[in-house]
């Protein structure tokens, strides 16, 4: 596989103007079985518009991830993803200590520990120094983001078998 690392810079104003409609994105995380299921998912217990407003600028993190070789089931794209995933959630949660900030992180499985989360017994996350929330689960476009701003179109599978590349989006805030 090969990874094409892609990165951004904005105002927290300018993005959130730009790439944010909590309304829509709330649906589309309602439709999720993860939704109130997962630490890093809706319904958050505290006020995610006054997190994300505190800070100014915007860090964007991205990578491109395109499979060599045929093409792969969609089965198989968490498989080919962890690796780089648990690569740029390392760099995400370091930028977070050196910026100051919050970071948001990725959507679907959490890589830290095993099914069930702990969420939906009503205890703790086990890994609250590793999970952080979506772009998508505060409102965010990643689509519009991975585009405008990081330059790279988003793919998606069809029939069953992956794109010709994925991408992860991930930001932090500070």
């Amino acid at each position: 596989m090969s990874v094409e690392r892609l990165e951004a810079e904005v105002s927290v104003q300018d993005y959130v103007a730009g790439f944010r409609d909590v309304a829509r994105f709330e649906q589309c995380c309602r439709q999720c079985p993860n939704y109130g299921h997962r630490h890093g998912c809706p319904p958050f217990d505290y006020d995610t518009t006054a997190s994300i407003m505190r800070y100014s600028r915007v860090r964007l993190l991205g990578a491109k991830v395109t499979p060599q070789g045929d093409r792969q089931p969609l089965s198989a794209a968490y498989d080919l993803m962890a690796p780089v995933l648990l690569e740029m959630n390392s760099q995400l949660l370091q930028l977070e200590r050196e910026l100051g900030g919050m970071a948001c992180g990725f959507v679907g499985k959490c890589p830290y520990c095993s099914e069930p989360c702990a969420r939906i017994d009503g205890k703790p996350c086990r890994h609250p120094d590793k999970v952080r929330p979506s772009l998508e689960a505060l409102g965010f476009d990643v689509s519009k983001t991975a585009s405008q701003l990081l330059g790279v179109e988003m793919q998606w599978g069809r029939d069953g078998m992956m794109p010709d590349y994925l991408v992860l989006v991930c930001a932090v805030f500070y």
